[in-house]
């Protein structure tokens, strides 16, 4: 095989990792000082280069930068005990394929090796490029076909809409499509999220209040419904509005008329309302939480996203979208490998389209050697995933994901609803539906 090199000025731990590497079958060629190093790199290209970072006057990065140079392909890893965030800054952004800190386990730096090697002698290519829309609404699957359709053909009109999904799904970009290709589309889309806002505040939040109409209300402010006057408003987690609110919105809905809270008067405006939920309003109507009238003025039109586990042949596209904008944002180069690209499909996607969105965000900034093959996409997804208690439901699916996160990450909410790719309100009503 061809020959490692090896660029360390202390005697000992040059002589143990040669000899250590020789003795695992591999030929070196050892140098004590970055002018050694330089004039062999002048004169052959090496596979794998393993150099000390403060050596003499010059430093392992100029090593970094000359194998590369002769060889892109060049797996350079780089030891140090004096590690700074800015030398592993300089060496990530050089193309170092790793770092390690001194005192090493040879076993590790073995292994390190070893990847090394693996990543050269593999012919794995990167996952086809995909002809990408240009839109935020990307799916080519049956299922989105059919959205895309009547989503263009209830656009021109002013029927209300409601959209239902599961949970990162992308509710919010149908409507926002709907808008788009509307004839309100240059006046304002405004999405309310229902579920965020507290039941007594939420009807201030959409009519507006007056001044001194309760303590604090110091003065006139104008509400949703009237600021989006003209435009689009959508009612995202409609299914969280409580029964005594809901009687005031149907009224809206019927008379297109606002009444803020303090007001003697109604006032009329002129805007279109799309609603969105990941419940099923239907069982809520049969079990008295929602209002039946509300239920039929809502659904006069009702656009269903199918999770993402339903159409896996939206994946790719997806995958590649997102890695094309966070490599963009982040300047960053990464590429996604069939293996990757694989291991994404294979994978059932409890958080959606959101939580694919994430984890492509993550791999983009830390992908090692800035390849996403398999084994990068499922160490990604390991913590979520959950074999040791064998279940039934993928609601059943879904808490036991919750639950393996929240320990791993010590109870964490906010981390948790990072890595499972769901906002931090979206993980406490999960939380607290999971009560005994």
């Amino acid at each position: 095989m061809e020959k490692l090199l090896v660029v360390e000025d202390d005697p000992a731990v040059r002589t143990t990792l040669v000899t250590f590497l020789e003795l695992e079958g591999y030929a070196v060629d050892a140098v004590a000082s970055t002018e050694e190093a330089l004039e062999r790199l002048e004169l052959s290209a090496y596979p794998i280069v393993i150099s000390d970072i403060y050596i003499d006057q010059r430093t392992g990065l100029d090593v970094l930068d000359a194998a590369r140079r002769r060889d892109p392909r060049c797996a350079v890893i780089l030891m140090t005990a004096r590690g700074t965030m800015e030398t592993v800054m300089a060496a990530t952004r050089g193309g170092a394929f790793d770092y390690v800190a001194k005192p090493f386990d040879l076993d590790r730096m073995l292994e390190t090796v070893q990847r090394a090697q693996a990543s050269r002698a593999e012919e794995e290519e990167e996952a086809g490029p995909e002809d990408l829309p240009e839109t935020e609404m990307i799916g080519s699957s049956a299922a989105m076909v059919e959205i895309y359709k009547t989503a263009s053909r209830v656009a021109p009109t002013d029927a209300t809409v409601l959209i239902v999904g599961e949970t990162g799904t992308g509710k919010e970009l149908v409507a926002r499509m709907i808008h788009r290709f509307s004839s309100r589309a240059s006046q304002p889309f405004v999405p309310v999220d229902c579920a965020s806002i507290a039941p007594t505040l939420l009807e201030s939040e959409l009519f507006g209040t007056l001044k001194g109409a309760y303590t604090g209300a110091d003065r006139d402010r104008m509400g949703v419904f009237e600021a989006a006057n003209r435009g689009t408003v959508l009612l995202d987690e409609i299914g969280d509005v409580e029964l005594n609110f809901q009687v005031k919105l149907l009224r809206f809905l019927q008379e297109r008329e606002i009444r803020p809270v303090g007001a003697a008067r109604s006032k009329q405006v002129d805007v279109r309302v799309l609603a969105a939920t990941n419940r099923d309003l239907q069982k809520m109507v049969d079990e008295g939480r929602f209002r039946e009238d509300l239920w039929f003025r809502l659904n006069v039109v009702r656009i269903v996203i199918p999770p993402l586990r339903d159409r896996r042949g939206d994946v790719p596209l997806l995958a590649r979208a997102f890695l094309n904008k966070y490599n963009a944002r982040y300047q960053r180069d990464v590429r996604l490998l069939e293996t990757g690209m694989k291991a994404l499909q294979e994978y059932t996607w409890p958080g959606n389209v959101r939580q694919l969105q994430h984890l492509m965000e993550r791999l983009t900034i830390l992908a090692p050697n800035d390849r996403i093959d398999g084994d990068t996409v499922r160490g990604a997804l390991s913590i979520m995933e959950s074999r040791e208690h064998p279940v039934e439901t993928l609601a059943e699916a879904e808490e036991e994901q919750i639950r393996r996160v929240l320990a791993a990450t010590g109870g964490n909410k906010s981390r948790a609803a990072q890595i499972l790719g769901i906002e931090r309100k979206t993980l406490y009503r999960k939380l607290e539906r999971m009560k005994p």
